[in-house]
């Protein structure tokens, strides 16, 4: 079996997709592609650009944001205006004509190269998704399971745990999507660790969810800010042995792994080898700009942190489908970075939270297995979280086994240059 643990499903990306406004959605789209591994171009020409061009240099959060009209696009372009000259991100896949993600999109993708599940993750760039995602893995829980997200700056407040009750106990989503990034829009006026989310970090310890942390270099957006953060993770590990962690993106390559091989401070180390870590391995979102396919560096780079830290601490993730606008769903898995660490995904921490049989089941259940358990939705908020005007989702047709038989098949064109240090890299 082979589980995707980062994937997306969303609505059209030019409404508020469950924001209160629109305008705070393009905010949150505004501010990933300040740093994207995307490229960015002029649109009568190509030029290239970068997302320097979206924010103030030296202020990092949603202050220093550029009005530049910042709005979706079509053909998976996100599109802003500076002094009459349009540009755009090429952030989703050029084929993607509206920038809309149904789960059923993900499920034809997912029988052509051949996953059986995925794990949906979430991020306020793609909409305030705990409704959606919960719609998605309440329609479809055979194919996925789906994690909750909270306004993570606030989430001690009175709002955002309730929300989070509702979102796991209602709702029935199976683990907590956290990113840093998101303190960016109250300036960074609050560390991830602070004392007045323990409130927050209690109750996910009590309801024995799993977090999916992604940690950005906030504020300075380099790499001391990154390791202050891992230390700062690395602090709450131990304050909260219930919590399974997840390092969403994993280690940033420009960081730590550009000989070839992993470079890591001891802070880093020690955090990474905390038993309650997973780290995902993702590179083509990233460096699939940057690297030849079938991403030689990337093979190299997995096999030293399985030599360092074993293979049942690796866990496969794709970020479906915006890693597409590099190179195929199927193509990854002919580059044989998915197969590779599929075999790490079969540990009892995977069976429990990807595959809805294996929450039940005696076989092979383990000390892990309770914790991961998520509560199964009513028909009455299966029946909520259907977005309004859908009926019953179509069933998806069978298709043959696809795989890639040249390398130059999968290649896309290659910007060369380095991908900036971001809040998520992509």
């Amino acid at each position: 079996m082979i589980i995707d643990c980062h994937a997306h499903v969303f609505q059209h990306w030019a409404g508020a997709c469950g924001h209160p406004s629109s305008e705070i959605h393009r905010r949150y789209m505004q501010k990933v592609q300040t740093r994207t591994a995307a490229r960015v171009l002029r649109a009568r020409d190509g030029r290239e650009g970068s997302g320097a061009l979206l924010y103030r240099a030296g202020d990092n959060s949603w202050a220093g944001l550029a009005d530049v009209d910042f709005r979706a696009g079509n053909y998976g372009r996100l599109d802003f205006t500076i002094d009459g000259e349009d540009y755009f991100s090429q952030y989703m896949p050029v084929g993607m004509q509206q920038i809309a993600a149904p789960p059923e999109l993900m499920l034809a993708q997912m029988v052509y190269a051949r996953v059986d599940h995925c794990v949906l993750q979430a991020g306020w760039g793609y909409g305030a998704m705990n409704d959606y995602n919960a719609y998605a893995q309440n329609h479809y829980p055979e194919k996925f399971t789906a994690l909750l997200n909270v306004d993570e700056p606030r989430a001690y407040t009175q709002a955002a745990l309730g929300e989070f009750d509702r979102a796991h106990r209602q709702l029935g989503l199976a683990g907590v999507y956290f990113a840093l990034d998101a303190f960016a829009r109250y300036g960074f006026d609050i560390e991830f660790d602070d004392r007045k989310l323990d409130v927050f970090w209690s109750r996910v310890d009590a309801a024995r969810l799993p977090v999916f942390i992604e940690i950005a270099p906030i504020p300075d957006y380099d790499k001391r800010s990154y390791i202050a953060n891992i230390v700062r993770l690395h602090g709450l590990m131990g304050r909260y042995r219930d919590i399974h962690w997840v390092l969403v993106m994993g280690p940033p390559v420009g960081y730590f792994g550009t000989g070839g091989a992993w470079n890591f401070p001891e802070h880093v180390d020690a955090a990474y080898r905390h038993d309650n870590l997973s780290i995902e391995i993702m590179f083509p979102i990233t460096w699939g700009g940057v690297w030849e396919y079938p991403y030689a560096e990337a093979q190299a780079l997995i096999e030293d942190l399985r030599d360092k830290y074993g293979a049942s601490k690796l866990v496969w993730g794709s970020d479906m489908p915006n890693v597409e606008r590099f190179c195929t769903y199927a193509s990854i898995m002919c580059a044989g970075i998915a197969v590779f660490s599929a075999r790490a995904i079969r540990t009892p921490f995977w069976a429990a939270i990807s595959m809805p049989s294996s929450r039940s089941a005696s076989a092979g259940a383990t000390a892990l297995e309770p914790r991961l358990k998520r509560s199964r939705a009513t028909p009455e908020a299966r029946r909520a979280t259907r977005p309004r005007g859908r009926g019953r989702p179509a069933a998806v047709p069978a298709a043959d086994r696809n795989g890639c038989t040249t390398r130059r098949a999968c290649r896309t064109p290659r910007p060369r240059r380095h991908p900036t240090h971001s809040t998520t890299e992509s």
